[in-house]
């Protein structure tokens, strides 16, 4: 029997460490995923996938561990032996960053530098090639300096967050060059899921959306509705991901989908989907506006898709619809018709009144 490639995965527990896990058990790796220590079980994401190690043929593993704790960091590589690692552990609440700096840059910044020397030394003392991915983020261009942004663009980060990722960025490439690490950079640009974090934009609005719906809220407040970003669907580029890692040669690569939509066309795309007007519902609320905001983020992802292969499947119509789909769902209501949603809302009670519930 052959032995499965192994993969360690930090943030196993986040949108894209669920979805990676999905995908690198379909290709018949083992994967082991670090997560941090809580009180209550946060492993809602990839419960579907998990089966209790002391079962026969079990192929996900949990070890405990946090980035900012190169100790334990070390321990685990030393007992998974993996031949890919994926770095997607972070704070990563980029309004957070600025109420958190300190811990933000540890667990971001000097996280994957922990990583990265814990793998070189591994690597020299046992002669084993471990194949390194380190998750960037399109906020470390930040204050735009071309358009659309590609690989050889300047970064110019516009928060803590984006700056922790810009010094992880520029380890790996130093790492790669000085110690002969496999090790790629992934400038990945916004991506979004039903799974990803409910503090964040999407995710706050296509939630929002299902509770005004099924009455259980009345307003939605948020901040700078300007902005524009380029949005993809994560379980796309956790694909991306491995394809890099997959290559003769180590090497950077944009992830993205060439598009870009603001904060409002999500909005009319989402509450438009069940016949509401979302400045019925919206309200401004300026303590979720940043110290320094980023205004555009679009991707060129041309080396992407020539040198991996890679394309978006999804359209950002398609993600909206996707995500708020899945909302509904979660809280027990679904189309009529089981496609296109037509709801017709008493604004006065906020209840629905053509949606039905889930069986």
């Amino acid at each position: 029997m052959t032995t499965p490639k192994r993969a360690l995965i930090t943030g196993v527990t986040g949108q894209d460490g669920s979805y990676l896990s999905e995908l690198l058990l379909e290709q018949g790796y083992e994967v082991h995923g670090i997560i941090r220590r809580t009180s209550t079980f946060n492993t809602d994401r990839i419960d579907h996938i998990y089966e209790d190690p002391h079962q026969e043929g079990a192929r996900l593993f949990l070890h405990y561990g946090d980035l900012t704790d190169g100790t334990t960091l070390r321990r685990v590589l030393e007992a998974v032996q993996p031949v890919e690692i994926y770095n997607l552990g972070a704070q990563s609440h980029v309004r957070v960053s600025f109420d958190c700096p300190e811990y933000t840059v540890d667990a971001v910044g000097m996280g994957t530098l922990r990583i990265l020397e814990a793998i070189r030394d591994y690597q020299h003392r046992t002669g084993i090639q471990v194949r390194f991915y380190q998750a960037g983020s399109s906020e470390m261009f930040g204050l735009v300096q071309e358009v659309p942004q590609r690989e050889t663009t300047p970064f110019y980060p516009r928060s803590p967050y984006a700056c922790a990722k810009v010094y992880a960025h520029w380890q790996t490439v130093n790492y790669r060059e000085s110690y002969g690490l496999f090790a790629c950079n992934g400038i990945l640009f916004n991506h979004e899921s039903p799974r990803r974090g409910e503090t964040f934009v999407t995710r706050k609005i296509t939630r929002a959306l299902a509770r005004i719906v099924a009455g259980q809220q009345k307003k939605l407040y948020m901040g700078n509705l300007d902005a524009k970003r380029d949005w993809g669907y994560a379980k796309d580029y956790v694909k991306a991901m491995w394809l890099m890692l997959q290559q003769e040669a180590p090497d950077d690569y944009v992830v993205a989908t060439g598009e870009t939509h603001s904060i409002r066309e999500f909005l009319d795309i989402a509450f438009g989907y069940v016949n509401l007007n979302w400045q019925d519902y919206v309200e401004f609320d300026e303590r979720y506006l940043r110290p320094a905001e980023v205004d555009l983020l679009i991707g060129d992802p041309a080396k992407a898709k020539t040198q991996l292969g890679w394309e978006p499947s999804v359209t950002f119509e398609q993600l909206v619809h996707l995500m708020v789909e899945a909302d509904l769902k979660g809280m027990g209501l679904v189309p009529l018709n089981g496609h296109s949603v037509q709801p017709v809302i008493d604004t006065a009670t906020l209840r629905p009144t053509v949606l039905s519930s889930l069986p």
